[in-house]
């Protein structure tokens, strides 16, 4: 009778210490880092807001994820144009950059069915590089800059000098808006 207690004592100790154990350390080590890195930043700077921009990898094969302080606001069309300016700065810890320093934002407008409109200057397609894995690396740096920190935002259309633009670089069909594409994310 007692070994039997002791046997259903153990196993039920083993397993609540099993499931305390992946609460408390296995799932905040993999979602509390970018938080930690929040609270951390809004101590110091309660007016700014930690921002992912994407920028390419070394080999411009995918989009790596650059966190920066960018100033808070409540208008998406005002955020979304820091987000498109900064990506036009381009990256500081070591990514490539993916829209050409030439170009520049003309206007970022956002429609109440939640569309931006990104109006790049004519130096986006003319300075661009060329090839259609950095056109796709080019057109997602934005698209998923702008959707995956702005919540106001679901879609993006990018226009050329004001224009609608068939492509950007001659690969990508740019007549429809776009969603995020998280396969091209590491």
């Amino acid at each position: 009778m007692k070994k039997k207690r002791f046997i259903i004592f153990s196993t039920l100790s083993i397993l609540a210490g099993s499931i305390l154990t992946t609460f408390f350390y296995i799932l905040p080590a993999t979602s509390s880092e970018p938080d930690a890195f929040a609270s951390s930043v809004n101590a110091k700077h309660p007016e700014r807001a930690v921002i992912h921009l994407y920028f390419a990898n070394k080999e411009n094969s995918f989009l790596i994820a650059e966190k920066r302080l960018l100033a808070q606001t409540d208008d998406p069309a005002q955020m979304g144009k820091l987000i498109v300016e900064s990506l036009i700065k381009g990256p500081k810890e070591g990514l490539m950059r993916t829209i050409p320093s030439d170009a520049a934002l003309r206007a970022l407008f956002v429609t109440k069915d939640k569309t931006a409109y990104v109006d790049l200057t004519k130096a986006a397609r003319e300075k661009h590089p060329g090839g259609c894995k950095s056109e796709m690396i080019t057109i997602y740096s934005i698209v998923n800059s702008l959707i995956l920190n702005v919540p106001e935002i679901d879609a993006v259309k990018i226009l050329i000098d004001g224009r609608e633009s068939m492509t950007l670089a001659g690969h990508i069909d740019l007549r429809f808006p776009l969603k995020a594409d998280m396969l091209l994310v590491r």
